[in-house]
């Protein structure tokens, strides 16, 4: 089936926290913002899934759900199996409202008050929040950055590995928001760091589907079935189904898969899973496929494009085409603009609700995130008002 990637569809009056509830700039001009912002598409969801719904209301009762049946879990092993050749135990999967929710949850589990949890900055945000509001220690790996290409500051990885009180290393794989889909060997040297030192991994690969053609995304479970090892997934990044709130956490660990059920179900009382999000997902795995491909085609020719926009317009500013997520991350500090001084450009020149750099921790003050997935016409209008925001400074 063809999908056509450049319909504009109006979202505003759909509750949609991108559109609707803009936090920034002036209220009275809330209609002129355009937000690229939070990780959802502004694409139409594949025609499968949207008929798959439709056949699930017609069914016209919606009571509690659960998620373990054979078929659920077998599109799930399913796609993990054809599309990275991880076979995984249908018996480890458990279901949370998002992974987030499930960072909560498995900090909780791992780790005590005052503990140390292990991330690498600049990263996606909630990470150090679930951190921190749950009285845990941000321990923090910045990852570094060679001229727009980050890589892993090994050295500083193992000093804090080593450290007794550091217990969890939460992975973002591929990483939000500077786009690196971590090798094989990567992969390799990050668990031989936390075996050898029992931390604990979870790994954040909500993005996996979404990377560039010739680049391969490997599992960090592929690689290891060492017990410390917690993969969440989703289909709602690669499908933009997040508001159906439903994710897929995967355990080495029978054990710690029942510590997970005892602090989700007995704890916190949250029992079952959302039954739109488990149609949606199901049809996303089994029917789907050719739409992710199709995306990723589109997604890429979107980043490409900021590419050569950059270079002809905004020649200070440093940025590669993320191998992968859908996100341009794009470095403007030679422009020489505080924090401060760029997002009021961009919200009140611009009129752009993007994600300010420094949100994702001090390594990203200076850089703006922009979610490249929408329609071209979209994406070229945030970019041209980028560059004359930008520009005009230079005539002040």
């Amino acid at each position: 089936m063809s999908n056509n990637f450049d319909e504009k569809i109006d979202r505003r009056g759909t509750n949609s926290v991108k559109w609707e509830f803009i936090s920034v700039g002036d209220p009275e001009c809330r209609d002129e913002m355009l937000p690229l912002s939070i990780a959802d598409m502004d694409f139409a969801c594949a025609p499968e899934i949207l008929e798959g719904l439709k056949k699930r209301v017609d069914r016209k009762i919606f009571g509690y759900s659960l998620s373990n049946t054979e078929v659920y879990l077998n599109s799930v092993t399913s796609w993990f199996q054809r599309r990275f050749d991880w076979k995984i135990d249908a018996t480890q999967i458990v279901t949370a409202p998002g992974v987030v929710p499930a960072l909560a949850v498995l900090i909780k589990i791992l780790t005590e008050k005052g503990e140390g949890v292990i991330i690498q900055n600049p990263v996606y945000y909630p990470f150090s929040a679930v951190i921190k509001e749950n009285e845990r220690v941000l321990v923090n790996n910045a990852l570094i950055n060679n001229n727009g290409k980050y890589e892993i500051d090994f050295k500083d990885f193992e000093r804090k590995a080593k450290d007794p009180n550091n217990k969890v290393f939460i992975l973002c794989s591929p990483h939000n928001p500077v786009g690196r889909v971590w090798t094989e060997d990567e992969l390799n040297r990050i668990l031989d760091i936390c075996i050898v030192n029992d931390v604990y991994v979870i790994s954040d690969e909500i993005h996996c589907d979404l990377i560039r053609k010739n680049v391969v995304h490997t599992p960090l479970a592929k690689l290891c079935n060492d017990k410390r090892i917690i993969t969440c997934t989703a289909a709602s990044k690669s499908f933009n189904l997040a508001g159906l709130q439903h994710s897929n956490i995967i355990f080495n660990d029978p054990n710690l898969k029942e510590r997970w059920d005892q602090e989700l179900i007995g704890r916190c009382g949250m029992f079952g899973a959302s039954i739109f999000g488990i149609v949606a997902t199901q049809t996303a795995y089994d029917k789907c496929e050719y739409w992710i491909e199709d995306l990723n085609d589109y997604v890429t020719s979107n980043l490409e494009y900021v590419d050569e926009f950059i270079k002809e317009n905004m020649p200070k500013a440093t940025y590669h085409v993320p191998e992968g997520t859908y996100f341009a991350w794009i470095d403007l500090r030679e422009y020489n603009l505080s924090a401060e001084e760029l997002e009021n450009l961009m919200v009140y020149d611009a009129k752009l609700a993007l994600d300010e750099g420094y949100i994702f921790g001090e390594e990203g003050r200076g850089f703006e995130r922009i979610n490249v997935a929408c329609p071209i016409e979209v994406l070229k209008d945030c970019m041209f008002r980028m560059s004359g925001a930008i520009n005009s400074i230079i005539l002040r």
